[in-house]
């Protein structure tokens, strides 16, 4: 559908819901093919997201905001839906991301140890949530996407096949204790970019959730590491240690058991991120992802340091050597390894 087109049929949901809005705004834009925009209609104001069906499904959205409110914990309430067109309106948290407020220089420990509380209350609970599990399937998917869209844009060749299935082989290795581990309810996308500060709610409360619909059943260490390795942001490595320590006290983990969780699931994860922020640009056009992939490896390198990824590390080494992790992959060598580059861009 045309963007016209998809405009008038936001027009008419929102006319079904009794809103004649006197501004649309855009909100930030989404890695997905989500958009989002702030509705002020009269004295209210709203946010919609409008999720274009068959590429995207708001029914998974619904069903987790859902449940994390059940907990008393501040996802959006959904205040109306159409699961067919793919529009949801929600409740407006405002601006004050943690992201928002730490460019602001405003951002405190004290956040950052109410969304580790959030974690740690959430993994207490049950995972009674239908959910895909986090198996080795996607999993290994996941770190697939460095060797199929990064690796080709920073080297001249393709790995070898033998080189491509020592990565694969390591990689089942490493993953073998958490893949489809069924403990908790891992929110996928836990950082400061979707978490919101509340302050006129109490308690736990006080942190708007947000992003959350390809949630998944898997190890809790996932989601400390997404809030603790942001790929949009630094993170200080101190207040990372502590707040680390602090989940570790407060679910009365075994101290070593845990970190190695968190290095495995922090290591799976950059390598995926790296590879998607790669894809968005060579697939979509979103260029701006690409700067801040040399961040995201200053993480990598910090989880490979764990003795459990010894040799993982070594390959790391061998097919990406360090001197060039440092450098951002610039839009040409994406494009020349990528030659399909702006075919399937979306808007």
């Amino acid at each position: 559908m045309t963007g016209a087109g998809r405009l008038a049929e936001i027009e008419k949901f929102l006319a079904a819901h009794d809103l004649n809005p006197t501004e649309l705004v855009p909100l930030a834009d989404d890695a997905s093919f989500r958009r989002y925009f702030r509705v002020r209609n009269g004295s209210k104001s709203l946010v919609l997201m409008d999720a274009p069906p068959g590429r995207e499904d708001v029914r998974p959205f619904i069903i987790i905001a859902g449940h994390l409110r059940s907990f008393g914990y501040s996802a959006p309430e959904i205040l109306a839906a159409d699961t067919v067109k793919g529009f949801v309106l929600l409740e407006d948290f405002g601006d004050e991301k943690l992201s928002t407020l730490a460019r602001q220089g405003g951002i405190e420990n004290a956040h950052y140890e109410l969304a580790v509380d959030v974690l740690a209350d959430l993994h207490a609970r049950p995972a009674a949530i239908s959910v895909p599990v986090y198996d080795e399937t996607l999993l290994m998917s996941e770190v697939r996407l460095f060797i199929e869209w990064y690796l080709p844009s920073i080297v001249p060749s393709a790995p070898s096949l033998e080189a491509g299935e020592a990565f694969e082989r390591l990689w089942r290795q490493a993953l073998v204790p958490y893949a489809g581990a069924r403990e908790t309810l891992v929110l996928l996308d836990y950082h400061a970019d979707n978490l919101m500060w509340l302050p006129q709610r109490l308690g736990l409360a006080k942190l708007g959730l947000l992003d959350f619909q390809d949630a998944v059943i898997g190890h809790p260490a996932y989601d400390l590491v997404s809030l603790l390795e942001d790929a949009r942001l630094d993170v200080d490595v101190d207040l990372a240690e502590s707040m680390l320590d602090r989940y570790v006290d407060r679910r009365a983990c075994d101290q070593q058991t845990f970190r190695a969780a968190y290095a495995i699931l922090g290591a799976q994860r950059n390598t995926k991120i790296i590879g998607i922020f790669t894809r968005l640009f060579a697939r979509d056009g979103k260029s701006g992802y690409l700067e801040l992939i040399p961040r995201v490896w200053r993480y990598l390198e910090r989880d490979l340091g764990h003795p459990a990824l010894a040799d993982l590390r070594r390959w790391y080494d061998h097919h990406a050597p360090p001197s060039g992790r440092a450098a951002v992959p610039s839009p040409a060598q994406v494009a020349r390894a990528h030659p399909n580059i702006g075919e399937h861009t979306h808007g």
